[in-house]
């Protein structure tokens, strides 16, 4: 591979790529040693119509027995760091912090001193999306007492894994677990409560994630000098007409503002516009209390300040136009809790990726970068996760590698133009896993997984090739790609 010399497309030093997995999406191992069910083990076992392909995580790409193939993978790659999560009910069985398996224990120090080895930062997430189900049982993100389960276990893995381990995400785009979960019922823990347990789970989680921030910041920087955030997934809205302006920045609120401002903002607490409209919306209702449960001003501090840096999951955009009553949705298209009134649509060139809600515009990752640092100021944001969604296309996914190309283009615009601190790029996924709802047919990752194959077989895409070439040109002035690299 020959790495072009003209310059101007270089990425700054010490700008840092990695790739990105999660607990529930490839390890397997589903009930192996002590490890107790998740919320998802529970929740696609009791409904496998809910996936379309019938499928499930009970061996996903098998990455329980596979790691150390995966690390061969980030280190051929040439990855800086590896993003993966820690599964909750597979280091405390019990969902509480009083016992600790010595198989989940031992799982993740053989990852992370593994990555060590080769060079590669490990990067802990603590929650993505698959809490124990004996939590659930109790209420789940519904229930307050579990941002003190939360705090409890952060603190546990800060314990065990925090020597090695410098950089952490406590929860994974909690509008997933939250919103979505709690406004569709489609996903775990299949609860079906609009405008009610979404906005419960949306203060509780606030709070844990507060919580287990300040159990680092004042138990483990002083030994570890460790970095600490969490991950929101946010949709780019931009006004579908000179009309929707406002309407346009009252839905950015909703998505963006709902688990930003309490943390980024200067003031904290929820973002006044999403206040008052709920207010209104309950008052409507008959109800005596709004359904957004107020933060108290001492939890108001609590939650204020709580980051090292802007954790970024980007994929999609949308445009929005004032809703008419039966067009009501919600932040996202879903039907649902709708307690804005817009209507999100897409322009006609914005390509379609390989899952319906997915919407190709690069442009719009630029422009959410430049509107964080307006909104929030001038921190460091690190892009947790960004990628393409497809169906099974083999080795040849040249639109992942355009798609890959495009939107790192806009990341550099963004630095050099914009002067937005970005400081680290992540590529969802590193292998193919259990895409959620969508099975195993909805494809994201640099390597292919064969799923027939019983020893789950990774073989590198085109995207593979060309992401490594970025890494090792630290640029993306790339003259051409050698195949067999990798």
């Amino acid at each position: 591979m020959v790495c072009a010399v003209v310059g101007g497309r270089d990425f700054p030093p010490g700008f840092k790529f990695g790739a990105a997995t999660a607990a529930y999406q490839i390890e397997g191992a589903w009930n192996v040693s002590d490890k107790s069910p998740s919320v998802w083990d529970s929740h696609v076992h009791a409904n496998p119509d809910r996936i379309i392909d019938r499928s499930n995580g009970d061996v996903a790409s098998d990455s329980y027995y596979k790691w150390k193939d995966d690390i061969e993978i980030a280190s051929k790659l040439g990855l800086h760091f590896y993003r993966f999560s820690i599964a909750w009910s597979r280091l405390l069985p019990k969902g509480f912090a009083n016992y600790i398996s010595e198989d989940g224990k031992k799982y993740y120090n053989d990852l992370i001193d593994g990555l060590l080895e080769k060079g590669i930062e490990p990067l802990i997430t603590l929650y993505h999306w698959d809490l124990p189900q004996v939590l659930q049982d109790l209420g789940g993100w519904t229930n307050p007492l579990i941002s003190d389960w939360f705090a409890d276990y952060a603190r546990v893995a800060y314990s065990l894994f925090g020597d090695r381990v410098k950089i952490w995400i406590t929860l994974n785009e909690p509008v997933m677990f939250c919103d979505i979960a709690y406004n569709t019922g489609a996903l775990a823990p299949g609860v079906y409560s609009p405008g009610r347990g979404s906005f419960l789970c949306n203060k509780h989680s606030m709070i844990a994630h507060a919580k287990a921030y300040r159990i680092y910041d004042e138990e483990f920087r002083p030994k570890y000098n460790g970095k600490v955030s969490l991950a929101n997934q946010i949709m780019w809205f931009e006004p579908a007409t000179e009309d929707d302006v406002e309407i346009t920045e009252i839905a950015r609120q909703f998505m963006a503002g709902m688990y930003s401002h309490p943390i980024f903002s200067k003031e904290g607490g929820w973002p006044p516009v999403m206040e008052r409209i709920i207010a209104e919306k309950s008052k409507k209702e008959g109800l005596n209390h709004s359904r957004l449960p107020p933060l108290t001003q001492e939890e108001i501090e609590l939650i204020r300040g709580t980051y090292d840096f802007f954790g970024l999951n980007f994929y999609t955009s949308r445009t929005v136009l004032t809703a008419k009553e039966e067009e009501k949705i919600g932040p996202w298209p879903y039907k649902g809790s709708s307690d804005i009134d817009v209507h999100l649509t897409v322009k006609p060139e914005w390509k379609n990726a390989g899952t319906k809600w997915f919407f190709i515009y690069p442009e719009g990752l630029r422009k959410l970068l430049v509107w964080l640092k307006k909104e929030y100021g001038d921190m460091e944001i690190f892009i947790t996760e960004n990628g393409l969604a497809s169906y099974d296309i083999g080795l040849d996914d040249h639109d992942r590698v355009e798609y890959y190309k495009e939107h790192l283009e806009q990341v550099l615009l963004a630095i050099q133009e914009d002067e937005v601190k970005v400081t680290a790029y992540t590529a969802w996924t590193l292998i193919d896993n259990f895409e959620w709802l969508d099975g195993y047919r909805s494809k994201f990752g640099l390597y292919q997984v064969d799923y027939e194959d019983p020893e789950r077989k990774r073989t590198p895409r085109a995207s593979a090739h060309y992401y490594a070439s970025v890494i090792k040109c630290h640029s993306l002035d790339i003259d051409n790609i050698i195949s067999d690299e990798l």
